[in-house]
Protein backbone atom coordinates (compact mmCIF):
# COMPACT_ATOMS: atom_id res chain seq x y z
CA UNK A 1 0.00 0.00 0.00
CA UNK A 2 0.86 3.64 -0.63
CA UNK A 3 -0.12 7.18 1.10
CA UNK A 4 -2.32 7.43 -1.61
CA UNK A 5 -4.11 4.35 -1.36
CA UNK A 6 -4.42 4.48 2.26
CA UNK A 7 -6.34 8.10 1.45
CA UNK A 8 -8.75 5.79 -0.59
CA UNK A 9 -9.90 3.84 2.38
CA UNK A 10 -9.66 6.88 4.50
CA UNK A 11 -13.45 8.41 5.39
CA UNK A 12 -13.32 11.76 7.61
CA UNK A 13 -16.61 11.44 10.11
CA UNK A 14 -16.50 15.05 10.98
CA UNK A 15 -14.58 17.15 13.38
CA UNK A 16 -11.48 15.05 14.54
CA UNK A 17 -13.42 11.34 14.01
CA UNK A 18 -12.01 9.02 10.90
CA UNK A 19 -12.78 5.58 9.98
CA UNK A 20 -9.63 3.77 8.41
CA UNK A 21 -11.17 0.88 6.27
CA UNK A 22 -9.21 -2.59 6.64
CA UNK A 23 -8.80 -4.68 7.39
CA UNK A 24 -8.08 -3.78 10.17
CA UNK A 25 -10.49 -1.52 10.09
CA UNK A 26 -9.45 1.76 12.86
CA UNK A 27 -11.20 4.28 14.18
CA UNK A 28 -9.65 7.50 15.04
CA UNK A 29 -11.93 9.60 18.06
CA UNK A 30 -15.17 8.68 17.39
CA UNK A 31 -17.81 11.08 17.93
CA UNK A 32 -21.22 11.49 16.58
CA UNK A 33 -21.59 8.42 14.88
CA UNK A 34 -24.61 8.18 12.66
CA UNK A 35 -26.15 5.30 10.40
CA UNK A 36 -24.55 1.47 10.35
CA UNK A 37 -20.84 1.26 10.73
CA UNK A 38 -17.88 -1.14 10.43
CA UNK A 39 -16.68 -3.01 13.60
CA UNK A 40 -14.37 -1.87 15.09
CA UNK A 41 -10.52 -3.93 15.20
CA UNK A 42 -9.00 -1.02 17.38
CA UNK A 43 -10.02 2.08 18.23
CA UNK A 44 -7.38 5.32 19.12
CA UNK A 45 -8.32 8.12 21.40
CA UNK A 46 -6.38 10.84 21.90
CA UNK A 47 -7.99 12.22 24.89
CA UNK A 48 -10.53 12.90 27.26
CA UNK A 49 -12.57 15.89 25.87
CA UNK A 50 -16.46 14.61 25.50
CA UNK A 51 -15.68 15.42 21.83
CA UNK A 52 -13.19 12.98 21.31
CA UNK A 53 -13.83 10.18 23.73
CA UNK A 54 -17.49 8.80 23.71
CA UNK A 55 -18.35 6.35 25.32
CA UNK A 56 -21.34 5.41 23.51
CA UNK A 57 -19.32 6.10 20.22
CA UNK A 58 -16.84 3.97 20.99
CA UNK A 59 -19.38 1.16 22.10
CA UNK A 60 -21.27 1.52 19.29
CA UNK A 61 -18.30 0.19 16.87
CA UNK A 62 -16.54 -2.13 19.17
CA UNK A 63 -17.61 -6.02 19.17
CA UNK A 64 -15.92 -8.54 21.20
CA UNK A 65 -12.63 -8.90 19.94
CA UNK A 66 -12.19 -4.83 19.30
CA UNK A 67 -9.15 -3.23 20.95
CA UNK A 68 -9.34 0.22 22.38
CA UNK A 69 -6.42 2.49 23.25
CA UNK A 70 -6.52 5.75 25.04
CA UNK A 71 -4.77 8.55 26.27
CA UNK A 72 -4.94 7.79 30.11
CA UNK A 73 -6.83 10.29 31.16
CA UNK A 74 -10.02 9.07 28.39
CA UNK A 75 -9.06 5.80 29.42
CA UNK A 76 -10.63 6.15 32.95
CA UNK A 77 -13.72 6.65 30.79
CA UNK A 78 -13.44 3.65 28.71
CA UNK A 79 -14.09 0.31 30.29
CA UNK A 80 -11.09 -2.16 28.92
CA UNK A 81 -9.11 0.45 27.25
CA UNK A 82 -5.56 0.23 27.18
CA UNK A 83 -3.86 3.51 28.46
CA UNK A 84 -1.10 5.40 26.97
CA UNK A 85 1.35 7.96 27.58
CA UNK A 86 3.34 10.13 24.57
CA UNK A 87 6.53 7.89 23.93
CA UNK A 88 4.38 4.54 24.22
CA UNK A 89 4.64 2.06 21.75
CA UNK A 90 2.17 -1.40 20.91
CA UNK A 91 1.12 -3.68 18.10
CA UNK A 92 -2.34 -4.62 18.17
CA UNK A 93 -3.81 -6.65 14.96
CA UNK A 94 -1.05 -6.79 13.09
CA UNK A 95 -0.75 -2.45 13.35
CA UNK A 96 2.51 -0.85 14.91
CA UNK A 97 0.85 2.17 17.25
CA UNK A 98 3.13 5.47 18.67
CA UNK A 99 1.50 7.85 20.95
CA UNK A 100 3.14 11.15 20.61
CA UNK A 101 2.71 14.49 22.11
CA UNK A 102 -0.39 16.59 21.73
CA UNK A 103 -0.56 19.83 23.43
CA UNK A 104 -1.13 23.80 23.05
CA UNK A 105 1.46 26.38 23.45
CA UNK A 106 -0.76 29.80 22.45
CA UNK A 107 -4.25 29.06 22.92
CA UNK A 108 -5.23 29.51 26.53
CA UNK A 109 -8.87 28.96 28.64
CA UNK A 110 -7.61 31.70 30.74
CA UNK A 111 -4.22 33.25 31.55
CA UNK A 112 -1.20 30.71 31.39
CA UNK A 113 -3.88 28.12 31.12
CA UNK A 114 -4.08 25.97 28.20
CA UNK A 115 -6.77 24.23 26.59
CA UNK A 116 -4.95 21.23 26.08
CA UNK A 117 -1.82 21.42 28.77
CA UNK A 118 1.31 19.49 28.31
CA UNK A 119 1.58 17.82 31.18
CA UNK A 120 -2.02 16.79 30.65
CA UNK A 121 -0.89 13.62 28.36
CA UNK A 122 -2.78 13.72 25.90
CA UNK A 123 -1.63 12.63 22.58
CA UNK A 124 -1.73 12.19 18.84
CA UNK A 125 -0.90 8.52 17.12
CA UNK A 126 1.27 7.42 14.56
CA UNK A 127 -0.33 4.23 13.00
CA UNK A 128 1.87 1.87 10.65
CA UNK A 129 -0.53 0.10 8.37
CA UNK A 130 0.90 -1.80 5.85
CA UNK A 131 4.40 0.03 5.56
CA UNK A 132 2.37 3.52 5.42
CA UNK A 133 2.56 5.61 8.39
CA UNK A 134 -0.45 7.97 9.31
CA UNK A 135 -0.35 10.52 11.62
CA UNK A 136 -3.67 11.62 14.02
CA UNK A 137 -2.58 14.99 15.58
CA UNK A 138 -4.85 15.16 17.97
CA UNK A 139 -5.49 18.29 19.75
CA UNK A 140 -2.87 20.36 19.04
CA UNK A 141 -0.35 23.33 18.25
CA UNK A 142 2.37 23.14 15.92
CA UNK A 143 5.13 21.58 18.98
CA UNK A 144 8.37 21.43 18.29
CA UNK A 145 8.06 17.55 18.79
CA UNK A 146 6.73 17.36 15.24
CA UNK A 147 10.13 17.68 14.12
CA UNK A 148 10.48 14.15 15.59
CA UNK A 149 7.49 12.44 13.84
CA UNK A 150 8.14 10.72 10.47
CA UNK A 151 4.53 10.05 8.22
CA UNK A 152 3.49 9.45 5.25
CA UNK A 153 -0.37 10.99 5.64
CA UNK A 154 -0.74 13.85 8.39
CA UNK A 155 -4.49 14.55 9.68
CA UNK A 156 -4.11 17.98 10.84
CA UNK A 157 -6.38 20.10 12.63
CA UNK A 158 -6.79 23.71 11.43
CA UNK A 159 -9.69 25.51 12.33
CA UNK A 160 -7.51 27.47 15.31
CA UNK A 161 -10.45 26.84 17.77
CA UNK A 162 -8.64 25.23 20.34
CA UNK A 163 -6.05 23.56 17.75
CA UNK A 164 -3.72 25.03 15.49
CA UNK A 165 -4.61 28.07 12.66
CA UNK A 166 -5.00 26.87 9.16
CA UNK A 167 -1.32 29.43 8.79
CA UNK A 168 0.28 27.20 11.70
CA UNK A 169 -1.06 23.94 10.39
CA UNK A 170 0.95 24.66 7.33
CA UNK A 171 3.55 25.38 8.90
CA UNK A 172 3.18 22.40 11.14
CA UNK A 173 3.13 20.29 7.61
CA UNK A 174 6.41 21.50 6.52
CA UNK A 175 8.10 20.46 9.60
CA UNK A 176 6.63 16.72 9.31
CA UNK A 177 6.77 17.05 5.21
CA UNK A 178 3.74 13.90 4.80
CA UNK A 179 3.00 12.89 1.36
CA UNK A 180 -0.01 14.12 2.02
CA UNK A 181 -1.90 16.28 4.40
CA UNK A 182 -5.53 15.79 5.45
CA UNK A 183 -7.10 19.01 7.07
CA UNK A 184 -9.54 18.39 10.39
CA UNK A 185 -10.80 19.47 13.24
CA UNK A 186 -12.55 22.44 10.84
CA UNK A 187 -16.35 23.29 9.87
CA UNK A 188 -19.86 22.19 11.49
CA UNK A 189 -19.36 25.37 14.16
CA UNK A 190 -15.34 24.76 14.60
CA UNK A 191 -13.83 27.63 12.37
CA UNK A 192 -15.06 28.22 9.03
CA UNK A 193 -16.09 25.36 5.97
CA UNK A 194 -13.20 27.07 3.88
CA UNK A 195 -9.89 26.34 6.31
CA UNK A 196 -9.06 23.02 4.42
CA UNK A 197 -8.85 24.81 0.89
CA UNK A 198 -7.25 27.56 2.39
CA UNK A 199 -4.62 25.10 4.36
CA UNK A 200 -4.32 23.55 0.89
CA UNK A 201 -3.66 27.39 -0.51
CA UNK A 202 -0.88 27.73 1.86
CA UNK A 203 0.91 24.15 2.00
CA UNK A 204 2.60 23.38 -1.45
CA UNK A 205 2.45 19.95 -0.66
CA UNK A 206 -0.36 17.78 -1.43
CA UNK A 207 -3.77 18.19 0.57
CA UNK A 208 -6.61 16.04 0.12
CA UNK A 209 -9.90 17.53 1.24
CA UNK A 210 -12.37 14.64 2.32
CA UNK A 211 -15.77 15.65 2.82
CA UNK A 212 -17.78 14.68 6.24
CA UNK A 213 -19.80 11.89 6.24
Amino acid sequence: MNAKELVGKLHWLGHDSFRLDGPPVIYFDPWKLSGKLPEADLVLVSHEHHDHCSPDDVKKVSGPDTVVVAAAGAAERLPGATAVRPGDSLSVAGVEIEAVRAYNTTKFRSPGVPFHPREAGHVGFVVTVDGVRIYHAGDTDHIPEMAEIECDVALLPASGTYVMTVEEAAEAARTLSPQIVVPMHYGSGIGTAGDGQRLAELYDGDVVLLEAE
